[in-house]
């Protein structure tokens, strides 16, 4: 049913296994331990591009949190309204929610292909999908300091009984790599909690940081004691791989980052005005005035009460008695002709 994932996870793996077969040989269990890490590394590695895209889209979400902090206070009561304007804020930033999820769930059909092919490795078994009956019982008799790669601490004791092995032996083995790899998925949540943004804290991201620093690790550890040793090198790498991702692609968006803050910072400085140089203020243009409309200019009625007359002309020997309005008598006029009377 699933053939056109377990076809192409059990190429890889045959490949890799050509190769370290020809330097460890074909039976030896360090060649197939190492054909299954780099199946992990292959595969990890066509995903790379997506997985920088998905650390990208979520630094992006982190510098807009805030904002989805108010549209989720804005419309508590209205989900359908608060999901649109999430959608359109999104748009906005080139962030989409899937491409930062598309390299988790990619790794699911490789890690149920993985699981399902190294548990065909069965005695008497005369073929595994690209592996022939030589390859499956090299798989089978590749000792791993006395265990079998496809034994698991609860095996039933007949099946344990045909690899000619006991439970003792597979649990010495598989615990030391059980507590490794759950080790490694702590680590590798607690690097990628540390670099979130304090600002974008909700109550649903406390929740998934509790699940991948302490629910993920103990989830891998006991399942560890139902996978197949050969499986749990696969997390063991994959978990090994995953640290080491982060730690490098973290670090070259930092420097990427820093980058753009330099050339912000030489683009300041070049606008800058220089020490002792004085601020040239642009020149003010002269404010013109409008020309008034002619309807709103009153129209002179034509009586001499309202009509002004033009200023009389001032006699050649100066006259003191100021400028004459017509119709009325200066002040200083009235107080010479009083004086005149009085005498």
């Amino acid at each position: 049913m699933l053939d056109f994932i377990y076809y192409p996870v059990s190429f890889i793996m045959w490949c890799w296994h050509w190769v370290f077969g020809h330097v460890f040989g074909e039976s030896s269990a360090i060649a197939w331990a190492l054909s299954i890490v780099f199946l992990v590394f292959t595969l990890r590695a066509i995903m790379f591009k997506p997985t920088v895209k998905q650390v990208r889209s979520m630094r992006k979400m982190q510098e807009f949190a805030p904002e989805i902090k108010k549209l989720q206070k804005k419309y508590a009561n209205d989900r359908q309204k608060q999901a649109q304007e999430m959608q359109k804020l999104q748009a906005e930033h080139g962030v989409s929610p899937l491409g930062g999820c598309l390299p988790m769930l990619l790794q699911i059909p490789v890690f149920i292909g993985l699981f399902h092919v190294l548990r065909e490795f069965k005695p008497g078994k005369t073929e595994n999908y690209f592996f022939s009956e030589r390859g499956v019982s090299s798989y089978i008799e590749a000792d791993l300091f006395g265990a079998r790669l496809s034994n698991w601490i609860t095996q039933p004791a007949e099946e344990l009984a045909k690899f000619h092995v006991d439970r003792i032996t597979v649990a010495l083995v598989a615990i030391p790599l059980m507590l490794l790899a759950s080790a490694l998925t702590h680590l590798t949540a607690r690097h990628s909690v540390s670099r979130q943004n304090p600002d974008a804290a909700t109550t649903q991201t406390a929740m998934m940081n509790k699940l991948t620093l302490y629910v993920f690790p103990l989830g891998v550890l006991i399942g560890g004691f139902f996978f197949p040793i050969g499986l749990i090198m696969y997390w063991l790498s994959n978990n090994g791989w995953t640290l080491w991702q982060q730690r490098f692609v973290y670090k070259k968006i930092d420097a990427e980052e820093a980058a753009k803050k330099v050339v912000a910072q030489e683009k300041r400085a070049a606008a800058a005005p220089k020490p002792g140089q004085k601020p040239t203020q642009p020149k003010k243009r002269p404010v013109t005035a409008k020309p008034e409309d002619a309807s709103t200019e009153p129209e002179p009625s034509g009586t001499p009460e309202t009509t002004p007359e033009a200023k009389p002309a001032q006699p050649a020997g100066g006259d003191k008695g100021g400028t004459q309005i017509p119709g009325l008598i200066s002040d200083r006029s009235r107080s010479k002709k009083s004086g005149r009377k009085n005498r």
